[in-house]
């Protein structure tokens, strides 16, 4: 298809988070977890409809995220192998419901045995993951930037902003809170990224949260759709469960709301992608063509002068950080950005 159109759906589904379970008892929830996924994407297409070609899931829909779990604990209670059992599980939901399948994890990798990094990924309808987008801005998880050099080595630069080409359009991924950093975004939609999957896991609200308003932005910016899956809802752990339930929703290219859904579990926010709409308007000179009028030359040497977080920062051992690591470098930046007049 030169100019597909199709439905996307944003699935929001409910997080059983495995912090502090034994090891057998998490891996237990994850395996249930994509079986539960599955019979909702199994439903969901039956409900929509078999132009349903793209389901994006919740942030770390298997897991939920590390509750003060130290980085070893969280390695094996909870990261998932690249090409493992997990995702030969998803794969064949995809292959089954012949949908591209999109979400988030935390893995694990070969080349950093002691570190697990967190995870954007989109299955094809063939079961093979086409994209994998490490997590570049985290709080409290190890990122590639964290070992940067070694990353690049052993996976190259591509790797760190990867868009798929496929048959519904060119697909990249965002995670949560990296949907409130342009620059990503504009990479990725230079990169030539049309449609931005956003797995997140946030605090719904009925006044717009940060980042629904970055969501709306960052359409508008690329003139990119984002299809974006919150959790509906967290359980097993003592944050109340509904604190992030609901808003899940899809932004079109000019930043408009096409399907938004309510708090709890739902299949309400899904609807039509016209990826030949966006390309028309891509290519259309005009004012409202804000990436043909993007200058990214002249904001690399900018960048190049400033100072915030810096790469390899766990060393060339990839040191395993415990929790208040991530709090102290963060301190850390702010002391430079004060030294340099950027913070009173």
């Amino acid at each position: 298809m030169e100019n597909p159109a199709y439905r996307a759906l944003a699935l929001q589904t409910s997080t059983r988070c495995v912090s502090g379970l034994p090891v057998a008892d998490a891996r237990a929830a994850i395996t249930a977890a994509i079986a539960r996924v599955g019979a909702q994407v199994r439903a969901s297409r039956a409900w929509i409809g078999t132009d349903l070609r793209l389901v994006v899931l919740p942030e770390y829909v298997l897991t939920g995220f590390p509750l003060g779990d130290p980085v070893p604990a969280w390695l094996e209670r909870a990261a998932l192998a690249p090409g493992g059992a997990e995702y030969e599980a998803l794969g064949e939901i995809a292959r089954d419901q012949d949908v591209h399948l999109a979400g988030n994890a935390y893995e694990s990798d070969p080349h950093f045995p002691d570190l697990y990094f967190q995870a954007s990924f989109v299955i094809d309808p063939a079961g093979e993951v086409v994209l994998r987008g490490r997590r570049l801005y985290s709080m409290y998880s190890p990122t590639p930037y964290d070992v940067w050099d070694r990353y690049l080595d052993a996976y190259g630069p591509d790797s760190v902003l990867p868009v798929a080409r496929t048959e519904i359009g060119n697909l990249a991924a965002i995670s949560s809170e990296e949907i409130l950093y342009p620059e990503l975004a504009r990479a990725l939609a230079l990169r030539g990224a049309e449609v931005l999957c956003h797995p997140t896991s946030e605090a719904s609200s009925p006044v717009l949260p940060p980042k629904a308003v970055a969501r709306r932005a960052r359409a508008i910016e690329n003139l990119a759709y984002v299809v974006s899956a919150n959790s509906g809802g967290l359980t097993g752990i003592p944050i109340p469960a509904d604190s992030t339930s609901g808003g899940s929703e899809i932004i079109d290219f000019e930043g408009r709301a096409l399907a938004q859904a309510g708090p709890g579990e739902s299949l309400v926010a899904a609807a039509e992608l016209d990826l030949g709409a966006l390309r028309r308007n891509r290519a259309r000179p005009g004012m409202a063509n804000l990436l043909a009028r993007a200058k990214p030359a002249l904001w690399a040497a900018e960048y190049a002068k400033l100072c915030g977080d810096r790469p390899n920062e766990l060393g060339e051992t990839a040191a395993v950080p415990d929790r208040g690591w991530f709090a102290a470098r963060q301190r850390d930046t702010i002391e430079r950005l004060r030294d340099a007049g950027v913070v009173s």
